[in-house]
């Protein structure tokens, strides 16, 4: 960390982000939520989707009309196991966690739970869901499809969305395996992140128009917008390296995020019609599976970090301290800053207070 970062402790930034909300207009139960969700991201070192990005994927899009404060959350069906629900372009962390409140709710009873959603937004770290159906004792799947930025395999034009692929399954260890990561190598988030501290990308992240790679973060995130750069899938540009494999993954989530809900997908979610700025109507799906309909829940846990702590233990690469299983370093960090705090970057906290001074808060000060 460089002298430009300063902490920030969990519940000072909880209170403030929920303040922000509530300012805003909504309802105290959802700025709960969000500000939850938001905070987790922090809590578990996931910089790209805490509170770094509060003022330009929330605020300033409340601000434009595009998000709702309020959310509408209508059950288009109700069948058994299965449900669709229409978001009406509210916050997405709380139909987002209300979509798998209903999910596990149906696990509960039929073994399994699915809840398909349209018109929906942003909803923060998919990760927060997933665990959602950890804590309840099944395993939670979610996924969300996004705005354009990747281009398929021998592509250049940025179609399909980062859209992550996420899974949380129960263990006997400290922490569950949460495996919350996008199907592109990289995220926008993760690009805002080096651009707020002035970084190069690596090779292989986003491509031009030349199919080519480009470093400049900064440069990257306007020509993001412009359709001048592309995000590459996992596995990276061409298929020698696999890059089909995380295209092949995102398209799937891009399918189960549109085509059961009847919703918007690829270029559609671009949040422009006609030169104007629109909500951007994004499609989720969330899946509890009830771990007791299959066997013993303690059972399924020994398993589960047998598995772990055997892949941990394995030979490791030359120096290299340890192997890690996912959820670990979230795990590690949410230790770490427990007591340290949520680390800023000078442009955030300017963010932060800029959104202050707006609101006309004295209370807080970064």
């Amino acid at each position: 960390m460089t002298d430009k970062i300063k902490y920030y402790d969990f519940e000072y930034m909880r209170k403030f982000v929920k303040e922000v909300f509530l300012k805003l207009g909504t309802p105290e139960e959802d700025a709960d939520i969000i500000s939850d969700v938001i905070i987790e991201a922090d809590k578990r070192g996931i910089d790209s989707h805490g509170t770094a990005r509060l003022k330009t994927i929330y605020y300033d899009r409340i601000k434009e009309g595009i998000q709702f404060t309020k959310t509408d959350f209508e059950i288009i069906k109700d069948r058994k196991a299965a449900a669709v629900v229409d978001g009406h372009n509210g916050m997405g962390q709380v139909i987002a966690k209300k979509s798998m409140d209903m999910a596990i709710a149906k696990a509960k009873e039929y073994g399994m739970g699915m809840v398909a959603v349209r018109n929906s937004t942003h909803y923060g770290i998919a990760g927060y869901y997933a665990m959602q159906a950890v804590k309840a004792g099944m395993i939670g799947i979610t996924g969300t499809n996004a705005r354009p930025s990747v281009a398929p395999t021998f592509g250049i034009e940025n179609m399909l969305g980062t859209n992550p692929l996420t899974f949380g399954m129960p263990t006997d260890e400290e922490f569950p395996f949460v495996l919350d990561c996008a199907t592109s190598l990289t995220q926008r988030g993760k690009i805002e992140v080096y651009s707020r501290l002035n970084k190069k990308l690596p090779d292989g992240w986003v491509i031009g128009e030349d199919g080519e790679s480009k470093n400049d973060s900064v440069k990257i995130l306007e020509d993001l917008l412009t359709g001048k750069a592309a995000l590459t899938p996992l596995g990276g540009i061409g298929e020698e390296t696999a890059g089909y494999k995380g295209y092949g993954y995102s398209t799937v989530v891009e399918i189960l995020s549109a085509a059961l809900q009847t919703g918007n997908f690829l270029k559609a979610l671009n949040g422009i019609e006609n030169g104007n700025k629109v909500p951007y109507r994004l499609g989720h799906f969330f899946i509890a599976v009830n771990i007791e309909f299959f066997t013993e829940i303690d059972s399924f846990k020994k398993i589960t970090g047998d598995i772990l702590r055997s892949l941990r233990d394995s030979k490791k690469m030359k120096n290299q301290p340890r192997i890690y299983t996912a959820g670990e370093k979230e795990h590690l960090a949410w230790i770490e800053r427990k007591t340290k705090g949520i680390p800023l970057p000078k442009k955030s906290i300017e963010e932060l207070n800029a959104i202050c001074f707006e609101l006309g808060f004295t209370q807080y000060k970064f």
